[in-house]
């Protein structure tokens, strides 16, 4: 499959990069995707919820009242959780949420989230530029170009580009990160994919099958 290459400047260089179709023209696998979503997301969790149970509660351990004859319910601790500042009933305790999931089904993942752009129209092939310097407003014009302004974007490189990566930092609604770093969720969350040319070879190598 062969596709345009854009500049910078959203305009065609009147040249076209050839993908491959196994990365970005598969049909996707819809199971896959959602594993590795939802194993992404789990790792963001960081695990440390605590809540103090009766046990952990600071209080007197002396009985309150009599058994018997008070017309109300038995007690036995000010710490019990029926009573206000007493402790919590099964509260949470800290915990790994990390899940184990196949290398296999995450490259499938990641190419039925490529093909998913591509078939949308939703993948730009950009040739690789650098910025003299970080400004926003160049990288504003540099997706308003690309008619992506006012969509969630997201821009891959194929690696470090220190004022890209700066001009885009203080946006909502776009992220720049390296082939390295992409995974589905991001690929999914955005609207547009911009991949830069020279991280073409880094996404194919690794999601070939």
């Amino acid at each position: 499959m062969k596709v345009a290459v854009l500049d910078n400047k959203g305009k065609d260089t009147g040249r076209k990069v050839e993908l491959s179709d196994e990365v970005f023209a598969i049909e996707p696998n819809e199971h896959a995707i959602y594993l590795d979503v939802k194993q992404y997301l789990a790792h963001q969790r960081q695990g440390t919820h605590k809540a103090k149970e009766r046990a952990e509660i600071a209080g007197s351990t002396r009985k309150l009242k009599k058994q018997k004859g008070t017309g109300t319910a038995r007690a036995g601790s000010i710490k019990s959780p029926v009573f206000r500042g007493g402790g919590r009933i099964f509260g949470p305790r800290p915990r790994n949420y990390a899940q184990k999931l196949n290398k296999g089904v995450k490259r499938l993942a990641r190419r039925s989230a490529l093909s998913l752009k591509t078939k949308e129209n939703a993948l730009f092939i950009v040739e690789d530029f650098q910025m003299e310097a970080p400004k926003t407003k160049d990288y504003v014009s540099f997706l308003t170009s690309l008619g992506i302004q006012d969509k969630k974007s997201l821009v891959v490189l194929s690696g470090e580009n220190k004022n890209l990566y700066l001009s885009s930092r203080n946006l909502k609604g776009t992220e720049v990160v390296t082939a390295s770093e992409l995974n589905t969720y991001k690929i999914l969350n955005a609207k547009n994919v911009v991949l830069l040319e020279g991280s073409l070879e880094g996404i194919q190598e690794n999601l070939g099958k």
